[in-house]
């Protein structure tokens, strides 16, 4: 069962909620972990986060998932991770601490050059970034 740190719109509640993802292709639900950090930059596209990997930045908060096997299709999907295919996400394995250790987990950021003029999110946190903006704008 592979183990997953999500950290934007696969997050509980959020437009791909993972939990609802699988719901909707009749496959078993994910199980939630807890909470985890990775070293890196957030940013944001507009309607969903990109994530780069920096091991000098602060912490991008995110939830962390054991998926069936079934799942990993349907992320590559929402993710639009395609085989021989330049993408602007990418599927890789890192270590996400996890209740003060380190998981292997897979997750999907994005590379630096993606970023160029994005607003980044300082806090890390998508979620609460998100509702703040859309707060904002009402």
């Amino acid at each position: 069962m592979p183990r997953v740190f999500v950290y934007g719109t696969l997050r509980a509640g959020e437009v791909n909620d993972l939990n609802r993802a699988a719901t909707r292709h009749g496959i078993e639900a994910p199980t939630l972990v807890g909470t985890g950090t990775i070293a890196g930059r957030l940013y944001d596209f507009g309607t969903y986060p990109g994530l780069v990997l920096d091991a000098a930045a602060g912490p991008v908060a995110g939830d962390i998932y054991d998926i069936p096997d079934a799942l990993l299709p349907v992320l590559d999907e929402i993710e639009e991770v395609y085989p021989g295919q330049a993408t602007l996400f990418v599927r890789e394995t890192q270590p996400v601490a996890l209740a003060g250790a380190a998981t292997d987990c897979l997750l999907y950021p994005v590379a630096d050059s993606a970023v160029t003029g994005l607003v980044c999110i300082d806090s890390g946190d998508w979620v609460a970034y998100r509702r703040a903006r859309d707060a904002a704008a009402a």
